[in-house]
C-alpha cells in the first residue's frame, strides 16, 4: 500500500467515529499526476448530492506529459461508495450533525486508487486546548518517572 496524501488536521479538528475505504473516481492523466506527484487533502471535504458522493477541493495537480487531455486540478470527483452506505452516511450527517472528511489517499496491492473517509464531529476550541493540556500533563509525569528511575 503507498500512501499518497493524509489529512493532518484531521484527527486535530474532528473526533473521527468510523472510516470508509472507498474509490475514486479519475479521469485521463489523474492516476499518473497522483502516482507521481501525490495530491492534497488537507482543506477537502465530503458532500451527499442526488444520491451520491462527491468530494470538494482536492487538489491533484496537472500531469506536464500530457498534451491533449487537461482538467481542473480541484474539480469535484466522485467517490465510490455502495448505495448502502451512501444512505447511511445521509442519514448520520443530516440527523447527528456529522460530517465526512477523506483522511488518506493511496494505492492499494493491486494498483487502485483508494481514499479513506471518516464520519467525523467537530471538535470545539476547549477540547483542543483540554487535549493539549493532558498530553503536556502526560509528557511530563513521564519524563519524571524516567528522571527518578535513573537516580
Amino acid at each position: 500500500m503507498k500512501i499518497v496524501a493524509t489529512n493532518r488536521k484531521a484527527k486535530r479538528d474532528y473526533d473521527i467515529l468510523e472510516t470508509f475505504e472507498a474509490g475514486i473516481e479519475l479521469k485521463g492523466m489523474e492516476v499518473k499526476s497522483l502516482r507521481s506527484k501525490g495530491c492534497s487533502i488537507d482543506d477537502s471535504f465530503c458532500r451527499i448530492d442526488r444520491g451520491e458522493i462527491f468530494i470538494y477541493n482536492m487538489h491533484i495537480p496537472e500531469f506536464e506529459k500530457s498534451h491533449y487531455f487537461k482538467v481542473d486540478p480541484k474539480r469535484e470527483r466522485k467517490i465510490l461508495l455502495h448505495k448502502k452506505e451512501i444512505k447511511r452516511l445521509l442519514g448520520l450527517t443530516t440527523q447527528k450533525r456529522l460530517t465526512i472528511i477523506p483522511l488518506k489517499v493511496y494505492f492499494n496491492n493491486r494498483g487502485l486508487a483508494k481514499i479513506d473517509i471518516g464520519l467525523a464531529k467537530g471538535k470545539r476550541l476547549y477540547d483542543k486546548r483540554k487535549k493539549i493540556k493532558e498530553e503536556i500533563i502526560e509528557r511530563e509525569t513521564k519524563r519524571e518517572l524516567k528522571r527518578f528511575r535513573y537516580l
